[in-house]
């Protein structure tokens, strides 16, 4: 079998080189490919969305099949353009690749079928958006409706992001066509996962759970990019989760684009917020993930092509996944600038040096080659991928890796893979607060304890909606092997001494400024508790100073802490 990859970035180099490994396949060919996709197939340098050219390219190599990589070509019709000519071509129609291609009719969907995901609007007039935004108040997403690269969607903490974020899209043409419509969201809260199925329309094969880091900066700040790394599996998706998703989220759509005389055929991606344990759909992807799709083809044993041409034949029922039990980390190193302008041409050293270790692969992104060397050419650049025996040594392992490659300008984040260790190391601290609105606030306490790397878990829990989820969740508190509890709440605030009358555990209160009494309300309500429920306050807002109180009663017991904290200190002193 000779196969052809259209795209040429580190997705579709993953892609090549396990398609390479496969006893069916004679030849992979890669159109247009990049330096370094070319050690592992032929490439061919033409443009993914020119499917006169590539077609012409399978007839004259005599290419079996073709796999899409990119979104841009499947939602602009090329398996559409290939099957019109009796050229087998794997990926879903551009009807169905509308799932990824407009927001707008994914959300309409997911509407119509009762698939979980945040409430939405549609607004067609920025005008009407703004009007929009100024009703329901920040944090909210807005969304551009059509492709752009993974950059279209905007997460505003505040109303004043909201109105540059329409403007952008909608004024501004930032994302040109993409932007004519906006897909305007409620903010979910919880943590992203990726879950990737192969389909043949009626089989679903859920490949294993991933992780992407779609902002720039460590711990999650910093504009979008198309994805800095990914891990695998993700431990937020647990085995009962993934079942759930399953029934809830990925079978249900496929049924739903067959209801709409939409069948669906390929690699099905939904993007996914877990919230208090609950999936809900980000948004949906008519492809692999990139830089998902690295960390997975290093733990994937079975034959992807063996794998594909089941999906394309109707025959996937027949198949299971075997998958190497070992964590796989992807580290993308990138040019400085990105996801902005940066420079090209920069000189690539230390290559060689990864090539010899054990359990690596670095794949390639945006490179070109300059003499017997690879210079940079986009803005992703690597994506260096690793397997540990676990999530800690594959961190370790990938970032060993990282340490030996070097360039003029490189840029990476520091903390690929650092969400799943919590769930590796039981939480000892619980951040709660009474509302979502509050999580701005309570983000404070979670910075601290990041930098001190103690594991806590956050939950949103009334003590007026919920009281019984909070009695529950205090006497269980200290069995769970949590040592602190930090509350935070406004207005009547009643959320630490709840916790505090069900539990010996220290309570720290956070009151927060809600109303028109700037907090003074929540902080009295926190502060005055009756004898024998002792609650500790810190300033209104204070959630920095919570977590710090937080991190003193753990050094109690723990010197590495207490070191930690004294050279905080010293660094605080010296500002």
């Amino acid at each position: 079998m000779k196969v052809l990859v259209v795209g040429g970035g580190g997705r579709e180099h993953a892609l090549c080189w396990k398609l390479a490994q496969s006893p069916m396949v004679e030849r992979v060919y890669c159109a247009p490919g990049n330096a370094g996709i070319a050690q592992d197939a032929e490439c061919h340098p033409i443009a993914a969305t020119d499917f006169e050219a590539l077609a012409k390219l399978v007839q004259e190599k005599g290419i079996d099949v073709t796999i899409v990589g990119p979104e841009d070509p499947l939602a602009r019709g090329i398996v559409d353009y290939f099957e019109e000519r009796g050229l087998k071509i794997f990926g879903p129609s551009a009807r169905a690749a509308r799932i990824e291609g407009s927001k707008v009719f994914a959300k309409e969907l997911m509407a119509k079928y009762g698939i979980p995901t945040a409430a939405f609007e549609v607004f067609d007039d920025p005008r009407a958006a703004l009007t929009y935004v100024e009703k329901k108040g920040a944090p909210i997403v807005v969304k551009a409706d059509g492709l752009a690269a993974g950059k279209g969607v905007i997460v505003c903490r505040t109303l004043e992001e909201a109105r540059e974020a329409i403007k952008k899209i909608m004024i501004d043409k930032a994302f040109g066509e993409a932007g004519r419509r906006v897909v305007i969201e409620e903010c979910l809260f919880g943590e992203e996962a990726s879950f990737m199925v192969i389909t043949d329309g009626e089989t679903l094969l859920p490949l294993p759970t991933s992780q992407d880091h779609k902002p720039l900066l460590d711990g999650d700040q910093g504009p979008n990019t198309g994805g800095m790394g990914a891990y695998s599996p993700a431990p937020v998706v647990t085995e009962a989760l993934s079942e759930e998703i399953m029934e809830t989220i990925m079978r249900p759509v496929i049924q739903a684009l067959a209801r709409e005389g939409i069948p669906y055929k390929g690699v099905l991606y939904g993007g996914l917020m877990i919230s208090e344990g609950k999936p809900y759909v980000l948004e949906f992807n008519c492809r692999f993930g990139d830089p998902e799709c690295q960390p997975l083809m290093m733990r994937l044993k079975s034959d992807l092509a063996e794998l594909i041409q089941a999906a394309m034949e109707g025959r996937l029922a027949e198949k299971e996944l075997e998958i190497d039990p070992r964590a796989a980390v992807c580290v993308v190193m990138a040019s400085k600038g990105y996801p902005g302008k940066y420079e090209k041409g920069k000189l690539i050293r230390g290559l060689s040096q990864v090539a010899k270790m054990k359990d690596v692969k670095v794949f390639h992104a945006g490179t070109a080659r300059r003499g017997r060397g690879y210079v940079t050419a986009g803005g992703r650049v690597l994506g260096v991928t690793a397997l540990g025996k676990d999530i800690p040594e594959a961190i370790e392992r990938a970032y060993e890796a990282v340490s030996k490659i070097y360039w003029d300008g490189v840029y990476y984040r520091t903390d690929i893979g650092a969400k799943a260790l919590k769930y590796l190391r039981p939480p000892r601290v619980a951040i709660l607060m009474g509302s979502r609105s509050d999580l701005d606030v309570m983000r404070g306490a979670e910075e601290i304890l990041k930098e001190f790397d103690v594991p806590y878990e956050v939950q949103v829990a009334s003590a007026h909606r919920t009281p019984e989820k909070v009695r529950q969740f205090a006497r269980q508190a200290e069995e769970r092997g949590l040592k602190v509890l930090i509350a935070g709440a406004g207005l009547a605030a009643h959320l630490a001494g709840a916790l505090a009358s069900e539990t010996t555990l220290p309570v720290i209160g956070v009151p927060i400024a809600a109303g028109t009494l700037g907090g003074i309300d929540a902080l009295l309500s926190t502060v005055q508790m009756p004898p024998g429920i002792p609650v500790a306050t810190v300033a209104i807002n204070g959630a920095k100073n919570a977590a710090l109180l937080a991190v003193e009663i753990l050094a109690l017991e723990d010197e590495k802490l207490r070191q930690k904290l004294k050279t905080y200190r010293e660094k605080l002193a010296r500002k």
